[in-house]
């Protein structure tokens, strides 16, 4: 890799996918990126990781507002401290969020080359990722956007494939660049197996490399609508908290995939063949693919115990899952659902989150426990008139100066050390102690400690609502 600063690859992560195939794990609120599928690590964190080193620049992660402070702490667990965090106003797909990147590198540094990834996939050969990676980057420097094109072991219909052209004389640790020939959409079983016998055909991975300056001319020529709003957030930008916040005016851009508005119609496109064992975990049978099966081809994740069971995805978060004499099926469970489905129907598990919504229940799209910039909460019991909640609390963190018009609260401390601002009094409370906090006080909780500070709060009154909060001063520039 490229070893002088001038030359040091940009990392640019896209960090705004719901994942909701893989409901009841992955939800609007927490989705797939941030939960460890493939390994120890979350997939952002790992996602993270393969540009790590003297060859790349500190990654620009381009993310929603919701999820700012969980891509922020993941980083810097991950030791990604310096990392960029781009924050979206909305949504606008891989295009805008692509261009909000290439203006923000790019006005600066045009000849800036941009590794772009997805945040949600995986990869168990990084070693030959990047070889591949070094044949990307040549064809880059030669004015190329160029894409990873996955050799297909089966006859997958659930990706789009590339049909590679002819080779571009790029080489480079082995691995060649070519022209792309046509992108196809996910094709049926038997085009998928033509593709496969061909050799011609690779699955779409959807990460590019590209210089900056090359993005944004072929953004300016194929979706200029797109690029003039994206840079216009960029201008309108402001730094709040480390964050880089784009300007309302990002909401304008077209809401479009980069190969529909450039990939498909440059001819500039290029391709790197390479098999780097890539898996976009876009269902949970494509983790039953890449897992690591027992002797009757299952594969099992926390408390599980099969008998007679064959070719299975068994995951628990926690209470003991036992299954007998079932064959490919998928089985999930978590603290508030349980999903249950024959593998060959994983995809669907997208309608089913969509009827949950249209239907009302909250566990489409957020989990029990709730994560917040200084730590998290979950329900433990609630009635018509109380809610009793378990609440983590960072070392040195705080929530915000607040009050309540429709609950009081008692806090009881069960680990750590809380310092508790109540109207004009500061009370220190360690273990076994608690307090009362009356309808309307002004309030806040800190941790003043080295380890996380974890209290039960019992809630009473007539509403108990999250938006019963006034928050009168906020570390975090909430409302």
């Amino acid at each position: 890799m490229p070893s002088s600063s001038a030359q040091q690859i940009v990392p640019v992560i896209l960090s705004g996918g719901t994942g909701t195939r893989l409901w009841p794990l992955s939800r609007e609120a927490y989705p797939k990126q941030f939960w460890p599928l493939g390994s120890e690590r979350t997939m952002l964190q790992e996602t993270a990781a393969r540009a790590r080193g003297a060859g790349f620049a500190p990654p620009l992660v381009v993310c929603g507002e919701a999820h700012r402070f969980l891509v922020a702490e993941q980083l810097r667990e991950a030791g990604f401290a310096d990392a960029q965090i781009v924050l979206e106003p909305a949504a606008r797909n891989s295009a805008a969020a692509i261009a909000a990147a290439a203006a923000l590198v790019g006005e600066g540094t045009p000849d800036a080359v941009l590794w772009i990834m997805a945040a949600d996939a995986t990869i168990t050969n990084v070693k030959g990722l990047l070889a591949a990676l070094e044949a990307a980057t040549a064809a880059a420097r030669q004015g190329r956007i160029c894409t990873f094109g996955i050799r297909p072991t089966r006859p997958e219909t659930g990706y789009g494939y590339i049909e590679s052209g002819a080779p571009l004389g790029v080489a480079a640790a082995g691995h060649d660049a070519f022209e792309i020939a046509r992108f196809l959409e996910k094709p049926d079983l038997a085009t998928a197996e033509a593709f496969l016998a061909g050799g011609h055909h690779l699955w779409n991975s959807g990460m590019f490399v590209a210089t900056a300056g090359t993005l944004l001319t072929e953004l300016e020529r194929y979706a200029p609508e797109v690029l003039a709003a994206a840079r216009a957030g960029v201008a309108e930008g402001t730094r709040d908290l480390g964050f880089v916040r784009l300007g309302a005016s990002f909401i304008r851009a077209p809401s479009i995939s980069i190969d529909h508005a450039v990939m498909e119609r440059t001819t500039l496109a290029a391709v790197v063949p390479c098999n780097p064992g890539w898996s976009d975990v876009g269902s949970w049978a494509s983790l039953w693919e890449i897992g690591a099966k027992d002797a009757e081809g299952n594969v099992t994740l926390g408390p599980v115990a099969t008998l007679g069971a064959r070719n299975c995805f068994v995951r628990s978060e926690g209470i003991l899952t036992a299954v007998v004499g079932l064959e490919d099926v998928v089985l999930v469970v978590t603290d508030d659902a349980v999903l249950a489905c024959p593998r060959s129907r994983a995809q669907d598990v997208k309608l089913m989150v969509d009827q949950l919504k249209a239907a009302g229940r909250k566990e489409a799209t957020e989990h029990r426990k709730v994560y917040r910039p200084w730590g998290s909460y979950e329900g433990v019991a609630q009635g018509s008139r109380f809610q009793v909640k378990r609440i983590t609390v960072r070392p040195g963190a705080k929530l915000s100066l607040q009050k309540h018009y429709h609950r009081a609260e008692h806090w009881v401390v069960v680990a750590g050390t809380a310092m508790v601002e109540r109207d004009k009094e500061r009370i220190l409370l360690r273990e076994n102690e608690s307090v009362y906090l009356p309808l309307g006080c002004v309030h806040r909780l800190e941790n003043p400690g080295m380890i996380p500070l974890t209290l039960i709060e019992v809630q009473s009154g007539p509403y108990l609502g999250e938006d019963d909060i006034v928050r009168l001063e906020d570390t975090y520039g909430r409302a």
